[in-house]
């Protein structure tokens, strides 16, 4: 029997809580779980080269398949080499399917049994994406790891609704499997759906299991429920889903929701966060949110984290940040994006450490502590 594309390897399982530490192996290396991968919608992480991402520590990058195939074609970067040759990274990558875009742009879509009917939010042209176009689509871009194509429901909706959502994402994930043409070279991951429904969440995550992928994501989630909810899921979800195989989070990349999310044995995380809000001057400090614009940090010649060793922090002040953005120069979103982007991957990289050493929960404790998480506000962002 041949050697499946990825292999994920348990190294260990924290004495008192879910998470775990592992091992992914892709074709294109080997990487440490629980990981954060930086987002790269349109092939870049925005501001970032994939020199100063390799630099901070960033392992696998995601890119966003609806997106790419409006523009610039799946065609053209698959005439280029694939996704690794095009951005020159040579790392991991994984692709969406599109599916978030059938619940983000549900004002301009139709879903039926066949695919979902789109209007292009670029230029109002009409589209109609199906799995087997979604997979097409996926093979023509190359990255390591891809999903199948979707519905996210939102997390309120009906049960009856949802029921009815799941059974046709699980067979959209049959034809996803049947038009896979590259298994030799790319895991295509299923996608457990079903709101907030726990019947419906166990029922998907039965039916998707039964399929046999290689990987397995958990979808619908971080779409406005409450952390309490989406923790809930997660709690009642991982430990049906197999030990053997990678978990990944799809969308999730708060400070806390990372965290959180490894506590409860996920081993793959993604978000926007950390560059959309480095975009608007706010950045992730060991000690809080910290928005570089206001006034009070016009002569304060303090780097943005001084417990922070990222390219930013080593070389320039809070008072500099401002002033590049007072004054609209790019060399500050490019400087708050950096510094954004390595603090998360640091965060998970202390998550791995405290794993090994079974004291995830007082690493959380002081943590949230120190950020300024508690029950009245949740989040930070």
């Amino acid at each position: 029997m041949s050697e499946p594309v990825i292999r994920y390897e348990l190294i260990k399982e924290e004495k008192h809580t879910g998470a775990r530490l592992g091992k992914l192996h892709t074709p294109h290396g080997t990487f440490d779980t629980p990981m954060y991968m930086p987002v790269g919608t349109l092939a870049t992480v925005k501001g970032l080269s994939p020199e100063e991402l390799k630099e901070m520590g960033a392992q696998v990058i995601l890119s966003n398949t609806y997106h790419l195939w409006l523009r610039p074609g799946d065609d053209l970067v698959a005439e280029a080499g694939g996704l690794h040759k095009f951005m020159n990274w040579d790392q991991g990558i994984l692709t969406d399917s599109g599916g978030f875009q059938v619940f983000s742009l549900s004002d301009i879509r139709r879903i039926e049994e066949e695919g979902v009917h789109f209007r292009n939010h670029l230029n109002g042209s009409k589209l109609f994406l199906t799995p087997e176009k979604a997979i097409h689509i996926e093979n023509n871009l190359g990255a390591d790891m891809i999903m199948s194509f979707d519905e996210c429901p939102p997390f309120y909706e009906t049960h009856d609704y949802v029921e009815k959502s799941i059974n046709r994402t699980t067979r959209w994930a049959e034809r996803g499997l049947k038009a896979h043409q590259r298994p030799h070279d790319q895991a295509l991951f299923g996608i457990l759906q079903g709101a907030g429904y726990k019947d419906l969440r166990l029922q998907h995550a039965r039916d998707m299991i039964s399929l046999d992928f290689p990987g397995y994501s958990i979808g619908g989630l971080s779409v406005g429920e409450s952390k309490e909810e989406m923790n809930e899921v997660l709690e009642y979800l991982t430990p049906v889903m197999p030990k053997d195989k990678p978990r990944y989070l799809m969308g999730v990349g708060s400070p806390d929701a990372l965290i959180d999310g490894a506590i409860r044995g996920v081993d793959m995380f993604d978000c926007v966060l950390a560059t959309r809000i480095a975009r608007n001057g706010t950045t992730m400090t060991s000690t809080g949110r910290l928005v570089v614009k206001n006034a009070k940090y016009a002569r304060d010649f303090r780097p943005l984290d001084e417990h922070c060793n990222c390219y930013t922090c080593r070389n320039y002040s809070r008072a500099y940040l401002r002033h590049l953005f007072k004054a609209d120069e790019m060399f500050g979103l490019r400087l708050a994006s950096i510094h954004n982007v390595h603090f998360l991957l640091n965060l998970m990289k202390q998550v791995r450490e405290n794993i090994m050493n079974d004291s995830l929960l007082e690493f959380k404790e002081d943590f949230f502590e120190r950020y300024g998480y508690n029950k009245e506000n949740a989040r930070a962002f």
